[in-house]
C-alpha cells in the first residue's frame, strides 16, 4: 500500500476501544499516512473499523457500520476496508463467511499485523503516544487489558483475555505526554480498577499510581472508571476525600442487589457486602456523586428479585444510573448454564421502570442545585448552548450543564457556573 494516503479509523464501543484506535492512529501517522477518524464521510482510500462485540445492541451497531462501508467500497468510494476489535476477535470466521467484502479481519491485540498490512513498521518508541480523537482537554488512560473476574454474564474475558496491568512508569510517561498536549482531565479506565497491579506487583497499585500522577501537577481533574465492589482499597477512599484533583465521582457497577441474583451472576459478594461498602463510602464522601450500572432480566431474576432491586435504587438514590437489559452472550457462564428465561418485554419493562425511578431521583437532586456555583469544564458549543460538565459527570455517559452561547466561553476551559434551572438529566447555568 502506498504511503501518504488517507486512512480513516471508525471507533465503536467503549473508551478502551478509543485508546486502542488512538495508538494505532499514531503509528500510522508516523508511517506516513494522513489519518482521520470520521464515521461518515472522510474521503479516505482506506477505512479501519474498530468494533464492539460486548452485547447484542453493540454487535448490531458494528455489523451495520461494516455493511455501510461495504456499500461505500462497492461504489468505489473507498479502496480498502479492514475490521478490527472485539467483534472480529470473537466472530472472525463467521464474519469472513458472511461479509467477505471486507479485505481482512483483525482481533483486539493485532496492531502489528494491521500495520504490516498497511506497510508500516511498528515503532516501540511510540508505545505511550497517541493521536487524541476526543476533545483535546480530556483523555482516557487505559491501565490494563482484559479481566480476571468470572462474572456469569460477561464476555470480556473471552474477548480480551486475562487481566494484564501496564507498569506504573509506562502509565505515568503516557500521562505526562497527554498533559503536554493540553489534557486537563485524565480519565483512568480499566475493566476493573480495583484489580490494577495485582497481577504485576501482587498488590493493588491504583493508590500508588494516583500518587505518581498527582506529582505531575498537570491535571485539574483525575476521574476513575470503574471500581469493582469487592476489594475496594480503603486508602483510595482517603485519596478521593483529601485530593481536590481526584474527582469526587464513585463509579461502582453493582449490577444487582439481591443475594439470589448476585450469586447467579457470580459477583463474589452479597447484598450485605455491597450495602456496607456503598453506605460507608457515602458516609465518608458525602459530597461525592455515585454512579452504578444494573442488569435487568438476567436468567433466574424473579419478580421478588426485581422488586428488591427497585426498592434499593429508591432507597440509596444513586446520582447517576445506567440500566441494561440482559443479553444472552455465547459461551459465557450464563449462556452455558442458564436458560434465558425472562421474556424480552419483561426485561424492557424493568429497564424502563428503573430509569423512571432514576429520572425522579435525578430531577430532585438537580433541583437542589439551583443557586449553587459549580466548577464546570466546557466540552463544546452546540446550537444555542455551550455544553459543559462538573466533576460529578463523565463525558458521554452523564448529564451536562448548558450555558447560553451569549456568554464568551471557550471549550476546554473551566468556569464557575451558577445553576439557574434544572431538568431530569441536565442543568442550566450562567457564568458568575
Amino acid at each position: 500500500m502506498m504511503k501518504n494516503k488517507k486512512i480513516n479509523i471508525v471507533t465503536l464501543g467503549c473508551s478502551k476501544n478509543t485508546v486502542d484506535s488512538e495508538k494505532l492512529l499514531r503509528q500510522l501517522s508516523e508511517g506516513g499516512f494522513y489519518v482521520t477518524w470520521d464515521r461518515d464521510n472522510s474521503g479516505a482510500d482506506t477505512v479501519i473499523i474498530n468494533t464492539c462485540g460486548f452485547i447484542g445492541d453493540a454487535k448490531e451497531e458494528s455489523i451495520d457500520t461494516i455493511l455501510k462501508f461495504v456499500r461505500a467500497k462497492e461504489k468505489g468510494n473507498i479502496k480498502n476496508l479492514y475490521v478490527m476489535g472485539c467483534l472480529s476477535e470473537r466472530y472472525k470466521e463467521q464474519l469472513i463467511a458472511e461479509i467477505p467484502e471486507v479485505d481482512k479481519y483483525f482481533g483486539v491485540n493485532n496492531i502489528m499485523d494491521i500495520l504490516e498490512e498497511t506497510g508500516v513498521s511498528y515503532k516501540n518508541s511510540l508505545l505511550t503516544e497517541r493521536i487524541l480523537t476526543s476533545p483535546g482537554h480530556y483523555a482516557y488512560l487505559k491501565l490494563s487489558e482484559g479481566c480476571d473476574r468470572t462474572c456469569a454474564f460477561c464476555a470480556i474475558p473471552l474477548i480480551r483475555g486475562k487481566y494484564i496491568s501496564r507498569p506504573v512508569e509506562e502509565l505515568v510517561k503516557e500521562a505526562a505526554g497527554l498533559a503536554d498536549s493540553g489534557v486537563k482531565e485524565l480519565i483512568l479506565i480499566a475493566q476493573d480498577l480495583s484489580y490494577y497491579g495485582l497481577d504485576l506487583y501482587r498488590k493493588n497499585k491504583l493508590p500508588d499510581l494516583l500518587e505518581e500522577l498527582l506529582k505531575l501537577n498537570s491535571f485539574k481533574w483525575i476521574r476513575l472508571h470503574y471500581l469493582y465492589p469487592a476489594g475496594f482499597p480503603e486508602v483510595l477512599l482517603r485519596q478521593i476525600r483529601d485530593y481536590p484533583q481526584i474527582c469526587k465521582y464513585i463509579d461502582i457497577p453493582i449490577q444487582h442487589i439481591s443475594d439470589n441474583m448476585l450469586k447467579m451472576m457470580k459477583r463474589s459478594y452479597g447484598r450485605r457486602d455491597a450495602e456496607e461498602l456503598l453506605y460507608h463510602l457515602k458516609d465518608q464522601l458525602p459530597d461525592a456523586a455515585f454512579r452504578t450500572t444494573l442488569i435487568a432480566g438476567h436468567p433466574g431474576e424473579t419478580e421478588n428479585d426485581y422488586l428488591e432491586l427497585k426498592s434499593f435504587i429508591s432507597e440509596f438514590r444513586f446520582d447517576r444510573l445506567g440500566v441494561f437489559a440482559y443479553s444472552h452472550e455465547e459461551d459465557t457462564y450464563s449462556y452455558l448454564n442458564y436458560k434465558d428465561d425472562v421474556p424480552d418485554d419483561v426485561k424492557e419493562s424493568r429497564v424502563s421502570e428503573l430509569m423512571e425511578i432514576q429520572q425522579t431521583i435525578s430531577a430532585e437532586k438537580n433541583e437542589s442545585l439551583k443557586g449553587k456555583v459549580l466548577k464546570v469544564v466546557i466540552d463544546r458549543n452546540e446550537d444555542e448552548y455551550y455544553c459543559g460538565r462538573t466533576e460529578y459527570d463523565s463525558p458521554d455517559v452523564d448529564q451536562e450543564v448548558l450555558i447560553p452561547v451569549r456568554y464568551d466561553l471557550s471549550p476546554g476551559n473551566f468556569y464557575n457556573i451558577q445553576i439557574v434551572d434544572s431538568a431530569e438529566f441536565d442543568l442550566l447555568g450562567e457564568p458568575v
